[in-house]
């Protein structure tokens, strides 16, 4: 690292790139204030605000209309009651994970520096990240941009593509879970007992670190499902989209029947009100008939009655997708593998069996 030693050869003084910034150990904290951090931040960093949202808002007043002297005076009189509360959440941080304590503000400057100063009277190890979380997310576009090697899952509603993949990662294939990492699993009722969606800017955060890491660790396949550009609410990245768009894509395949079990197994314990209310959502496309029936039949608990309305249009619209696939769609189908009742740990053997899939190098 440039000019650090100590905790893995760290000094307290260092700055760092994104890279080696990422790649050392120990607790990554974000000091800036809590509706910039939820806006989209670094994957696993903690939010330790210098400033609340008010007293940031109050902080960058006093510089537009005083000069950076009076704001930074306001700075000063804000943060040093709680100079001793800082101190200690540095000092914990650093206990708890070991390592050097990595800080970035959003462009590297008096906010991360200030607190890097705390850390140092504490004779804790700190590193900034040079260029702060501005850097980080030009770092983050630009990857996204690269070229990779991307291959798809496809198959209608209710494979278990999801499932298959988790299956594929816990034997060394290179997934990236786009559902998992948007919180959602892509249809109307896709959010149905998952956590709120990321933002948008931090949901491409997420799919940059996990590409990266891939690339770390040599992988010359990438696993994706097949997934229409938004995932809910959160927009796959365009470079990454149009690189899928032309991917080449397996087909998997299961009787009427599993696909129900497994719908049934997923959705079938969601409250009633919500399979109504996203059965609704997509009235227009079901159509008048499919959408009673799928509403009696959650009406009445019968989910299977349900989901098997729902098929149909599901169905259609993933082979208008097939077929454009197959006729002036430049990726190519890699085949189709009827996986019949399979639990997912067994069709992931069965996939590596074939070598159709392999699991990464490394």
């Amino acid at each position: 690292m440039s000019g650090v030693a100590g905790a893995r050869g760290v000094t307290t003084q260092g700055r760092e790139g994104i890279e080696p910034f990422l790649a050392a150990a120990g607790a990554v904290l974000d000091v800036r204030a809590p509706s910039e951090y939820a806006q989209g931040h670094i994957p696993g960093a903690r939010n330790l605000p210098l400033f609340s949202d008010a007293e940031r808002a109050a902080v960058g007043t006093a510089y537009k209309q005083q000069g950076r002297q009076a704001a930074i005076q306001l700075g000063l009189e804000l943060v040093g009651p709680r100079l001793g509360q800082l101190g200690e959440a540095l000092r914990t941080a650093q206990a708890d994970h070991g390592g050097v304590l990595r800080l970035h503000c959003w462009r590297g400057g008096m906010r991360s520096e200030s607190v890097a100063w705390l850390g140092r009277q504490l004779d804790v190890p700190v590193l900034v990240l040079e260029g702060g979380y501005k850097a980080f997310r030009r770092w983050v576009l630009e990857l996204l941009d690269q070229p990779w090697p991307v291959q798809l899952l496809g198959g209608r509603t209710g494979t278990g593509k999801t499932d298959l993949l988790l299956a594929l990662r816990q034997r060394g294939v290179a997934v990236v879970d786009l559902e998992g990492l948007a919180h959602h699993r892509g249809s109307s009722f896709g959010g149905l007992g998952l956590p709120p969606q990321p933002s948008n800017e931090h949901y491409e955060n997420r799919i940059a670190l996990e590409l990266q890491r891939h690339r770390q660790r040599g992988a010359q396949q990438i696993w994706l499902e097949a997934e229409s550009a938004q995932v809910g609410r959160c927009r796959i990245p365009a470079g990454l989209w149009r690189q899928m768009q032309q991917a080449p894509l397996l087909e998997i395949q299961r009787p009427l029947e599993e696909r129900l079990r497994q719908l049934v197994a997923v959705y079938g314990g969601q409250d009633p009100v919500a399979l109504r209310d996203a059965t609704e959502r997509i009235a227009r496309r079901l159509g008048p008939q499919r959408t009673s029936a799928a509403v009696e039949a959650i009406d009445r608990g019968d989910w299977s009655a349900a989901a098997s309305q729902m098929l149909d249009y599901y169905d259609r619209c993933y082979d208008h997708e097939l077929a454009r696939h197959g006729a002036g769609d430049q990726r190519r189908l890699l085949g189709s593998h009827d996986l019949g009742h399979l639990s997912a740990e067994a069709a992931a053997d069965q996939l590596l069996g074939s070598g159709c899939i392999t699991a990464s190098a490394a």
